[in-house]
């Protein structure tokens, strides 16, 4: 079976069939395509499509390699559950501890009106408020590496330290004002030799395992720690020292200012 057409004088087929060169075919990046319809391309060229392919697909590893901490390539999957139960271990034993002195020596700044007690108080509260974001940075197994959760702890610690710190310049600040003197007895002097060694133990658990999990939230938490511990041992000193010589009764207060400083150069950081 043929289908007899007609004849086509005007050349209609030639009309409908050939290219049109004033218009031009959107490509991938915009421009027009060569005017070379007899050359195929070759499948193992890569076209400016594919090459933005393959740079956003790079991109993408490269922002997944960053939202992990540098203990995801240096720990075992069971080593770093291990170290993560060992964090939560520490943070609640710093919690409890450091309540207790807390307690204790807001009461002895109370009674005896010391700028290095009430400092060391609010640090120890402090310390409190950082281990208990410690633990919600650790409380969920699959996040032990998460830079995310990280950078979200390190935020809130930042802001907790700078207003802590401006509450214990404040106070050192109005007790060198009014001329307070430093007095140590007994229930201080107790108070002062728990804190520096429980505190400073504390600081150096938290900094070791911080730097085992490449965290900067666990060890901004053992400096805290370590900086209540030398606080509590500042009590001793400017009690000691004023025994000694009366006219240096602003070591106290001048203590509490730096560590005051300290605190807030370490949050900003």
């Amino acid at each position: 079976w043929t289908l007899a057409l007609p004849p086509d004088p005007l050349g209609v087929s030639d009309l409908c069939y050939a290219p049109d060169p004033s218009i031009v075919q959107p490509s991938c990046n915009g421009q027009a395509p060569p005017n070379h319809p007899e050359q195929p391309a070759h499948r193992g060229q890569d076209t400016p499509c594919f090459q933005m392919d393959r740079e956003q697909q790079m991109k993408i590893s490269d922002s997944a390699q960053l939202s992990l901490l540098e203990s995801s390539t240096k720990l075992k999957p069971h080593e770093a559950q291990d170290y993560r139960k060992k964090a939560l271990w520490v943070s609640w034993c710093s919690i409890v501890v450091t309540l207790v002195l807390a307690v204790a020596a807001f009461t002895v700044a109370v009674m005896r009106y010391s700028a290095s007690s009430f400092g060391f108080a609010f640090d120890a509260v402090l310390d409190v408020l950082s281990s208990a974001i410690v633990l919600w940075r650790y409380s969920n197994a699959a996040a032990v590496h998460s830079a995310h959760k990280e950078y979200l702890a390190c935020v809130v610690l930042g802001v907790i330290f700078i207003l802590s710190a401006l509450c214990i310049i404040v106070k050192a600040i109005h007790d060198l004002a009014i001329r307070v003197l430093p007095e140590v007895d007994n229930f201080l002097f107790s108070v002062s030799i728990l804190s520096g060694i429980l505190c400073s133990l504390l600081a150096a658990v938290k900094i070791m395992l911080g730097r085992v999990l490449t965290s900067r939230a666990l060890i901004t938490d053992g400096f805290n720690s370590l900086v209540g511990g030398v606080m509590g041992f500042s009590i001793l000193l400017s009690a000691e020292v004023f025994k000694h010589d009366p006219d240096v009764w602003y070591l106290d207060g001048s203590i509490g200012i730096l560590m005051g400083f300290i605190i807030m150069a370490y949050g900003a950081k």
